[in-house]
């Protein structure tokens, strides 16, 4: 580095005297100076007489601090033999450090250069020893260039002293900046931790949380503990009645044909009256998708009410699922339907209609009709045109053949085939499911 803040060349450190040709004072080891040149201040004298600094530059000194206080005095006593008597101390006091460096781990500090030149002062031992760490173990020493990047970068070590070759030695002074650096990063990760337990005890925070955050947690912090859950209004179903369920129709293909297995339907109905007591037994083909326990239900009800063949208790009927009965009131598709029929010689696919099958012990009632009623009876009678296919049907069991009606606008016998038609030979009559119907 060149020395840009002198005016001149100044005296190297082994200089006593003054420039020549000016008068120099005796035994005070202090250089004259010329009578023009102003008094020095704070210590310091003019360019010329600035003391020897680290990198060339003049260190700008505070008052108190690691510095020292006040204007700082050239060490030593005065005179050559005071010169001599200070330097042989200082060699004593380096001795003594280094043993003291040595003892404490430390690296031995480096010999004194320009033996005769007076040392500057540097900064207070104790200012730096605050921020010395003893090395778990010696560092390596660097190359030659890590060693001149080290040496620039850093202010230089605390006694001023440099090598023989002009590089700088890494002194006390960058330790106390590695120092200061290492105690600047342990605070702040103190405070990051410290931030982080207090939001761990106190819950969660307002950023969004890791993935392996509890969901039960997630989901106690997302909603207050004071609101309530929304009940949901249970929609109250409503239970059809009989005769509701009756006057509803149901959806079957005209052209069905299930599986022609049947099942019985279980369980007893007793008799109801006195008369004589035909025993019958219900099957419905499997495969329907019907309502098999209201079919049993409408036919009970229908053959006991007193509108019925049961009129005047001259018989009753009783539905049983075991034993032996008198007939099979059997629930079919269309196409078994026709198929049992047929046994019979009884042709029921031309309108889809039901018959009883007097070869066999079975009832047929199509599936068809008593799912989707007639037109002659409307959608608005599905329940008396279903009375009616029961009571017509077991007409024929009975030993009751079919009549026509005879009079217009009467209600047509029960025994009328009321499916296909109510206007027979020009006379119309009203739909009427009962064999009684004023009773």
């Amino acid at each position: 580095m060149g020395r840009h803040s002198r005016k001149s060349p100044g005296p190297t450190r082994g200089d006593t005297g003054a420039a020549a040709g000016a008068a120099v004072e005796r035994g005070t080891g202090r250089r004259g100076r010329d009578p023009a040149t102003p008094p020095p201040r704070d210590g310091h004298g003019p360019s010329g007489d600035a003391p020897q600094v680290r990198g060339g530059h003049p260190e700008q000194h505070e008052p108190g601090g690691g510095w020292g206080t006040g204007p700082q005095q050239r060490p030593g006593p005065a005179g050559p033999a005071g010169q001599e008597v200070f330097r042989a101390g200082q060699a004593a006091l380096a001795r003594q450090r280094a043993a003291e460096r040595a003892a404490a781990g430390r690296r031995p500090a480096e010999p004194e250069t320009g033996g005769d030149a007076p040392l500057i002062p540097g900064p207070r031992r104790e200012f730096l020893e605050a921020f010395d760490t003893t090395p778990s173990r010696p560092a390596p020493p660097l190359p030659p260039e890590e060693t001149d990047r080290t040496s620039a970068e850093a202010d230089g070590p605390a006694d001023g002293r440099t090598e023989g070759d002009g590089r700088r030695t890494r002194g006390g002074k960058g330790r106390a900046f590695t120092g200061i650096a290492a105690a600047a990063v342990t605070t702040v990760l103190a405070v990051v931790v410290a931030g982080q337990v207090a939001r761990d005890s106190d819950g969660p925070a307002d950023g969004p949380r890791p993935a392996g955050t509890d969901r039960q947690n997630s989901e106690d912090a997302s909603r207050s503990v004071d609101r309530t859950t929304p009940q949901v209004k249970q929609q109250e179903v409503k239970t059809l009645s009989y005769a509701q369920k009756m006057a509803t129709a149901f959806p079957l293909a005209p052209d069905l044909r299930a599986s022609g297995a049947f099942e019985a339907v279980q369980g007893l109905a007793k008799a109801p009256g006195t008369g004589h007591r035909y025993r019958y037994r219900i099957d419905v083909e499997k495969g329907l998708g019907l309502d098999s326990g209201l079919f049993a239900e409408a036919v009970q009800k229908t053959l006991n009410d007193d509108r019925s063949w049961a009129h005047n208790g001259a018989m009753t009927f009783e539905r049983i699922s075991s034993g032996e009965p008198d007939f099979v009131i059997t629930l079919a598709s269309p196409g078994t339907t026709a198929v049992w029929c047929a046994k019979s010689g009884l042709d029921t696919t031309e309108d889809n209609v039901s018959c009883d099958s007097a070869a066999t012990d079975r009832v047929m009632i199509n599936a068809y009709r008593w799912a989707q009623g007639a037109a002659t009876f409307g959608p608005d009678k599905m329940l008396t045109y279903r009375q009616m296919l029961i009571n017509h049907e077991v007409g024929h069991r009975l030993g009751h053949n079919h009549v026509s009606c005879r009079t217009p606008g009467a209600l047509a016998p029960v025994m009328q085939q009321q499916t296909k038609t109510l206007d027979l030979d020009g006379v119309k009559c009203r739909p009427n499911p009962w064999v009684y119907p004023g009773s």
